[in-house]
């Protein structure tokens, strides 16, 4: 779908949010570390446990995408050493809270399961550096906004539509997921069941950390 060009004014057209809300949902569920860490958590420990895991992603996203809105690209390229420091932090916390899934100690079936849940404010922090963790993201914005949006001549109510449409979206597409993987949850039982889906799940988050390390800054 070819999205319409916006008005000269720079008022986003309907046409142009809805493509832009699609786009936006078929990225969130995009595999990549953030994808790949709601798998995780939803299979340790059920959709409900990603919706702040969730919501520090999105936000982390949102900042992205108003950076790029304002025109402040520059940024990824100014302070590439630092984005590459961040993303490394990033990797190296994902992969040590994947082997803290691993190495979880298992009782009576997943409801017995001992993958200790997060707070709801740490949840929200590990999602906001998880997506921090990725400076490409403000490069894919800054490359994906100019098809639906005039970024020369954004108001402040275009920006605060993008980024509302922005959180709709990236929440519904992490917590389909999520809803997903915790259905897939409920199969396992048995100890023996439980200590795969923690392994599995700490597999998961291991291979975010190191996908994560893989890409060039």
């Amino acid at each position: 779908m070819t999205p319409s060009k916006p008005p000269a004014a720079g008022t986003v057209s309907p046409e142009s949010a809805l493509a832009f809300f699609f786009a936006i949902f078929v990225f969130g569920i995009t595999p990549g570390p953030g994808v790949f860490a709601v798998l995780a958590r939803a299979l340790g420990n059920g959709a409900r446990a990603c919706v702040f895991l969730s919501l520090g992603m999105v936000v982390s996203d949102i900042a992205y995408l108003i950076f790029a809105c304002l025109g402040l690209a520059a940024i990824a390229h100014n302070w590439s050493e630092l984005f590459t420091a961040v993303r490394w932090l990033g990797a190296a916390y994902l992969v040590w809270l994947g082997i803290g899934i691993w190495r979880a100690p298992v009782a009576d079936g997943i409801d017995g399961a001992a993958v200790p849940p997060a707070s709801r404010r740490a949840s929200f922090f590990q999602g906001f550096v998880i997506s921090a963790s990725n400076p490409k993201v403000i490069l894919f914005y800054v490359a994906f906004l100019p098809s639906f949006m005039d970024l020369a001549s954004l108001s402040a109510i275009d920006i605060a539509l993008a980024s509302a449409l922005t959180l709709v979206a990236l929440m519904a597409g992490l917590m389909l997921i999520a809803a997903g993987a915790a259905r897939a949850r409920r199969l396992f039982r048995s100890a023996r069941a439980t200590r795969l889906l923690n392994r599995s799940a700490g597999t998961i988050m291991i291979g975010a950390g190191a996908y994560l390390a893989s890409r060039s800054g």
